[in-house]
Formats: structure tokens, C-alpha cells, sequence
């Protein structure tokens, strides 16, 4: 027989008091109790974010019998990638990263279940990751310097929030374009000796890349 709540209930030809019948007993009835129905929600902060900056994505566990244990675990996931796991805590648990790409994001929590409550997985959240703008700076090693003489530019180019800036600089005297490398470690220099004499208007530009903006 099976009650509304959905508990089996049932009874077996042996077992139970061995001494009533022996050596098999008289049988014994028994319950078979499904676990709880749960329902995990998810949410995220702030959304949409930019490229670099910390994200806190937060799960909430509840059922009609109340929250699952403390400390078991939720899955953070996008697609079949685990981006990271929390632990629950009074029904919720959550996990912060700011190593999501540029674009939108699908997101979901997955809780797994134990022997009372069924595990379950949310909605997906789409987190919409913007590029991060960037600061470009430049210095001389040598400035006043004379025709002829060695002089290094050093350009470096820092992130709005984190990661580390890939792409290509480029010097320019003037409108005239000195020379394009590549950044390493976020930042590049050029080294010339064919300034000629008088004022130059020395830059940089970072020409930007899938995650950051130029500069």
C-alpha cells in the first residue's frame, strides 16, 4: 500500500520474531520511504558583470521537510564543467570566480541528493560577461635624450579588475607607427636610436583582444 505522501508499506512471509515461527518467523511489516522532493534555486551577483570582476553565485536548497544537512555539497556548473563546488549552510551554499569568459554564461547548481532528501538542479542563469576596459602607460628611459642615443620604451597595460592583458601595442611618434609587438606578461617595450633631434609625441595603444578593450 502506498499513502499519499508517497511511503510504501508492506508486509514479508519471514522474518521479524524468529521465535513466533522458527527458524523463518512469522514475517514482518515494513516502510519504504522516498526521499524528499527539493527544489534548488539559483542566483547570481552582479549580473551582468565585466571580464575580471569577482562573480558570487549562491544556491538555496529547500523541500517540504525542511533543508538538507549542513555541509553537503552543491555543484557550480557550466554545461558538463564543474566551474566549482559550496557547502550548504542553513539551505544555501556559494562559490565566487572571476574567471568567466566574455559573453553569456550558462550557469546551473546541481545538489546531489543524500538518503531523506532527492537531489536536484536549478534553472540555468545566464551570467553576462562584458570586457573590461584597461589602462595603458608608457615611460622613457631616457628623456631628455640626444640624436643617436639608446632609448627604451616600456609600455605597461593593467586590467579593470584582474587577469592578465594578451594582445598587441603599438608605438607611435606622432601618427607614425614605430613598431607593434606583442604583450608578455602585460607589458612590451621597443628600443631605438633613430630620434631625431627636436620634441616627439611619443604613445602607446593597445589594440585590445576578446576579453579586454583597447586603451
Amino acid at each position: 500500500v502506498r499513502d499519499a505522501q508517497g511511503n510504501l508499506y508492506g508486509t514479508t512471509v519471514g522474518g521479524g520474531d524468529v521465535g513466533c515461527e522458527p527458524p523463518s518467523g512469522c514475517g514482518t511489516v515494513f516502510r519504504l520511504s522516498p526521499p524528499v522532493t527539493t527544489t534548488t534555486a539559483l542566483s547570481t551577483s552582479p549580473n551582468p558583470s565585466t571580464y575580471g570582476q569577482p562573480v558570487t553565485f549562491t544556491a538555496t536548497v529547500t523541500s517540504g521537510a525542511g533543508t538538507p544537512p549542513d555541509g553537503e555539497i552543491i555543484s557550480f556548473m557550466k554545461g558538463k564543467t564543474v566551474l566549482g563546488t559550496g557547502t550548504l549552510s542553513g539551505g544555501s551554499a556559494s562559490f565566487t570566480t572571476s574567471a568567466l569568459p566574455v559573453g553569456k554564461n550558462a550557469v546551473t547548481a546541481v545538489y546531489g541528493g543524500d538518503s531523506k532528501f532527492a537531489g536536484g538542479t536549478s534553472k540555468a542563469v545566464s551570467q553576462v560577461v562584458s570586457k573590461a576596459t584597461t589602462t595603458t602607460a608608457l615611460v622613457s628611459s631616457q628623456n631628455p635624450s640626444i640624436v643617436g642615443q639608446s632609448v627604451t620604451l616600456t609600455v605597461s597595460v593593467t586590467p579593470e579588475f584582474s587577469g592578465t592583458v594578451k594582445g598587441t601595442v603599438t608605438f607611435y611618434d606622432g601618427t607614425t607607427a614605430l613598431r607593434t609587438l606583442y604583450l608578455s606578461g602585460g607589458a612590451a617595450k621597443v628600443t631605438t636610436k633613430t630620434l631625431t633631434s627636436g620634441t616627439h609625441s611619443i604613445t602607446a595603444t593597445y589594440n585590445g583582444s576578446a576579453s579586454f578593450d583597447g586603451s
